[in-house]
């Protein structure tokens, strides 16, 4: 195997440094609102977290389309100044209102399609948090094209705390899933007020028309993308909210939500300081590539052992965690691990060509790769609910083909030569996660089994690691400051 080249030495040190905070952020953010998550899940019951989820995929679709294209374009664009941030301010803005407007109308209609009539108060409320979305996109935009994520640690972790204390407090107090919409409320709030106290940027009375088309060139293709993904996902809640039950979605989403908030976390943040990383060598393909190939060989070093052991110590972490009243979640626990386990290699793929400029390829990678799942959707609907969730992971190894194709030419780096890079952690990964489900074979309390699989599982398969001095280890633990020596060296010389 080739060993992937090491990042330009310039922007080495501005990268490593933007991602060791944006990591903390992320890790942060989500580690705090799993914990959230999972007394939310003790204190409700399963239809409530079915309910909300019915409803937050038409807020989520109204902020794709208000922060995904402009706030895309403000990163991407080598030359931005004070008149496109404003410009793209005072847009996403007026825009939250009109969508809220037509949420508000909607909102008995939807409801009637669910046939679940409380929805329709339950989203209009939901809706109110756009306009603080709009504007908290826009700063976000001004701290990632900066590389200033030390600030957006400090306003996200504020936030994540007052919100869930909001949210939980609720649920104690029997409000149900109030308590969830509270929660999600008011943590776009306070983010949006936290980072206005933090970051220094603010909108000016500047408005070009020419500038807004500018960024709307590119960023209509990024959002139209973004979009073909989100409502794709969000046709698994529809079919299953209609076909089945809210108890059920409510099982199927907190299966997806474990490994979605560690790979999300983990991903989101290696997107987030990454892409303006790409974007600074868009004009070296050498140089693009060797980051890409670092990007994904890392990741997968990274995410595929977290995966490979979330999967084993689904059932014992479920009983402990959630309770026994969540158990018909597991077996979408385990089938979504192996989806997000390739989410980075997706990333990395569709990142790179974003970078030079083509989101034209990206918007048709989306259409294709949607086209299929579909296809394998409504293949798999009438086979029931866990035969759904499997379709997802068949399209997303396909789509892992389709979204590296044009790389081959781009940056001549192909799907075999990306596979070969991953391997070793894959393999190991798998061997980790087989000795971690074979200790419940033990029969131990359910507590002692968890900590034994957590322990075993990370001496295993860093120790192992180790043994085979995979050059992806001795690379993680440099950039963390602790220089990497073979153990069996040191043995020899005692």
């Amino acid at each position: 195997m080739v060993k992937p080249e090491s990042m330009p030495q310039d922007t080495k040190k501005m990268v490593v440094s933007a991602l060791f905070w944006k990591l903390l952020e992320s890790l942060g953010v989500q580690g705090i609102q799993l914990i959230i998550q999972l007394v939310l899940a003790r204190l409700l019951m399963p239809k409530d977290f079915g309910t909300i989820a019915l409803i937050t995929i038409f807020v989520n679709l109204s902020n794709i389309l208000l922060q995904r294209g402009f706030t895309s374009a403000l990163i991407q664009n080598k030359d931005v100044d004070e008149t496109d941030f404003s410009t793209v301010f005072f847009i996403s803005v007026a825009g939250s209102c009109l969508l809220y407007l037509l949420l508000f109308f909607a909102a008995p209609y939807i409801a009637g399609f669910y046939n679940i009539m409380e929805l329709s108060i339950v989203l209009r409320v939901l809706a109110v948090s756009l306009p603080f979305s709009a504007a908290n996109s826009v700063q976000i935009a001004f701290v990632s094209r900066n590389m200033q994520f030390k600030k957006l640690f400090f306003s996200s972790m504020g936030a994540i705390v007052c919100s869930g204390t909001i949210g939980i407090v609720m649920a104690l107090g029997d409000f149900a899933v109030w308590a969830l919409v509270s929660q999600q409320i008011s943590y776009v709030i306070l983010n949006c007020f936290f980072m206005a106290k933090v970051v220094k940027w603010r909108p000016k009375m500047l408005f070009s028309t020419q500038k807004a088309a500018g960024l709307f060139s590119f960023g209509w293709k990024m959002l139209l993308t973004s979009l073909i993904d989100a409502i794709y996902i969000d046709i698994y809640t529809i079919v299953i909210g209609k076909l089945f039950s809210p108890q059920m979605l409510g099982y199927f989403n907190r299966g997806k939500q474990f490994p979605g908030i560690i790979v999300t976390s983990l991903n989101g943040s290696i997107q987030a300081v990454m892409f303006p990383a790409f974007s600074r060598v868009q004009d070296d393909k050498l140089k693009l590539k060797n980051m890409m190939r670092r990007s994904i060989v890392t990741s997968s070093f990274i995410v595929f052992p977290i995966m490979a052991g979330l999967a084993a110590a689904a059932n014992p972490m479920v009983k402990l965690i959630l309770t026994d009243k969540w158990l018909y979640c597991v077996p979408f626990l385990q089938i979504y691990c192996a989806y997000f386990a390739l989410y980075p290699i997706h990333t990395a793929n569709l990142q790179a060509i974003s970078a030079i400029g083509r989101s034209d390829i990206n918007l048709k990678l989306e259409i294709i790769k949607k086209s299929v799942g579909i296809i394998i959707l409504l293949i798999t609907i009438p086979q029931g609910i866990v035969s759904i969730a499997i379709g997802g992971v068949v399209t997303g190894l396909i789509s892992l083909v389709i979204n590296s194709y044009p790389n081959i030419k781009l940056l001549g780096y192909p799907i075999h030569e990306q596979i070969a890079d991953i391997l070793p952690s894959f393999f190991l990964s798998l061997a980790m996660g087989m000795v971690v489900d074979s200790i419940m074979l033990l029969e131990l309390p359910v507590g002692i089994t968890l900590t034994l699989q957590v322990l075993v599982g990370t001496v295993v398969y860093f120790g192992v690691a180790a043994l085979l001095k995979f050059e992806c280890l001795s690379y993680v633990l440099k950039m963390s400051g602790y220089p990497f020596r073979n153990p069996l060296k040191k043995q020899k010389e005692l």
